[in-house]
């Protein structure tokens, strides 16, 4: 059963990682990638990580989807017609991608199943080590990279608004 679920869901994952390089609307590419977020997140609970999953939908499937939501609203992107069709360059990922999963398949079924021990239910320790680490050694780095991220944001939001001044008032 669980080669099934985890069969599900690498099946989702590529399909619509695909569909995020593919589609031509940057929104649709947007909800691909969400749809890919959470699967990513449904087969880390499938490996015992519950922590890893919930950290994977509120980072990513929350504030990464998010933020570039708003930078594809902000740039007011459309469809971008300089591309006639994008199914060469779909056809070269998936084709690779479907090789890799036949091997992996025949690899599988010629291998005898072993049995993984899940985690113990209940046991905090690693997401206590996680935080521990993170807000005791890493803690003066952790801010410096929010502080660089929110620079980047505050440069990136100018730099369009100027651009975007300067089309109006040519226009």
């Amino acid at each position: 059963m669980d080669q099934l679920f985890f069969g599900y869901f690498a099946g989702v994952i590529a399909v619509t990682a695909v569909l995020v390089v593919a589609l031509r609307n940057p929104v649709y590419s947007a909800l691909s990638l969400l749809v890919m977020f959470f699967h990513v997140a449904g087969l880390y609970v499938t490996l015992h990580a519950e922590f890893l999953a919930a950290v994977q939908i509120i980072v990513y499937a929350g504030a990464i989807l998010v933020l570039y939501l708003f930078v594809v609203m902000l740039l007011n992107l459309h469809r971008d017609d300089r591309y006639h069709s994008q199914w060469r360059s779909v056809a070269f990922v998936c084709v690779p991608l479907l090789i890799e999963f036949m091997v992996l398949i025949a690899g599988s079924i010629a291998a005898a199943p072993q049995s993984v021990a899940p985690a113990e239910a209940g046991s905090g320790e690693n997401t206590l080590a996680i935080g521990e680490v993170l807000f005791s050694t890493y803690l003066f780095p952790f801010e410096v990279a929010s502080l660089i991220l929110l620079v980047a944001m505050i440069g990136a939001i100018i730099l369009a608004k100027r651009d975007i001044g300067e089309v109006k008032s040519e226009g």
